[in-house]
């Protein structure tokens, strides 16, 4: 059982919008590889809200999981793509997810919890921060957990991304998420150098840096892999590649394969996506090469 907990939202582009929100994008591609998933979320009591609910409901996710709040409006963000197809976002502020209640959250019967997912934007606010770092304290011992930072100024807590990282045992950044991390915990400024002196420091066993075109490098322990961008014909844009490439990663380590592997897989995968438009794909055929890999290592 994997527990992801966090923001979903709708990502409003300047033609088109799309359901979304890092955690989200997450669940949904593990649910559609046919992992067991539990997202833990809040929408508003808005039309919103009410296309998400569906959303949810038809690909298998518990209505249980997901809190309607009366007060407060479903999450949007405003996402502008520049010249190379890169996302730009203006993220709304005291939205649903802001207010997630992970104390009635309903976990008590969530045996065998072996990885939770989480991030930094659902703990912008100090309840959220309050929320989450309690909701991971108590998990039951041997569950990991996954962090994937998403530093989008101004929406950054200090104290999120502190406390995140000491829970976290994987975790996932991109090269300017590094760059801030390292100014924040004022660390060497060689990455060569940083890596090593942060995973030390925060007793991380696993960690993934995603450079965009330039690729990405997963170091575990003392080995390093290094994987070039995938190539894609056609970029339609990059939302939610990293998300895609998280799940994958996610995917590798719950079924015991050589990371190596996973990280190939990973880098294909979150290529993919960079060829459809948002982050989620509507034809389920999209898994087809990733599902069966997964069902034959399984």
């Amino acid at each position: 059982m994997i527990v992801v907990v966090g923001e979903i939202l709708i990502d409003m582009f300047r033609d088109y919008q799309r359901i979304g929100g890092a955690p989200f994008n997450f669940a949904f591609h593990l649910k559609r590889l046919g992992f067991p998933v539990r997202f833990l979320t809040r929408v508003g009591d808005d039309r919103h809200g009410r296309r998400i609910l569906g959303m949810l409901r038809q690909n298998g996710f518990s209505e249980a999981d997901i809190q309607i709040d009366p007060r407060h409006p479903t999450g949007t963000v405003h996402v502008d793509l520049d010249e190379h197809r890169v996302p730009r976002f203006d993220i709304c502020e005291n939205v649903a997810y802001d207010h997630l209640d992970l104390d009635i959250a309903g976990l008590s019967d969530a045996h065998g919890v072996e990885m939770i997912y989480f991030g930094t934007l659902i703990q912008r606010t100090d309840h959220g921060c309050r929320q989450v770092q309690r909701f991971l304290d108590r998990r039951e011992p041997g569950t990991g957990c996954f962090c994937d930072i998403n530093m989008r100024p101004p929406h950054v807590n200090a104290r999120a991304v502190s406390g995140s990282l000491y829970h976290a045992d994987l975790l996932k950044l991109n090269a300017s998420e590094l760059t801030a991390v390292q100014q924040a915990f004022d660390g060497p400024v060689a990455t060569g150098e940083l890596i090593p002196w942060l995973m030390e420091r925060f007793s991380i066993s696993t960690l993934a840096l995603t450079r965009g075109s330039h690729g990405s490098s997963l170091y575990h322990r003392h080995m390093e892999i290094s994987r070039p961008a995938e190539s894609t014909k056609v970029i339609l844009d990059t939302v939610g590649a990293g998300d895609g490439y998280a799940a994958l990663l996610a995917a590798g380590r719950l079924l015991g394969r050589p990371w190596d592997l996973t990280v190939e897989q990973a880098t294909r995968f979150a290529g993919r996506i960079c060829g459809i438009r948002g982050a989620i794909p509507d034809d389920e055929a999209f898994y087809d090469d990733f599902r069966q890999p997964m069902k034959t290592d399984s």
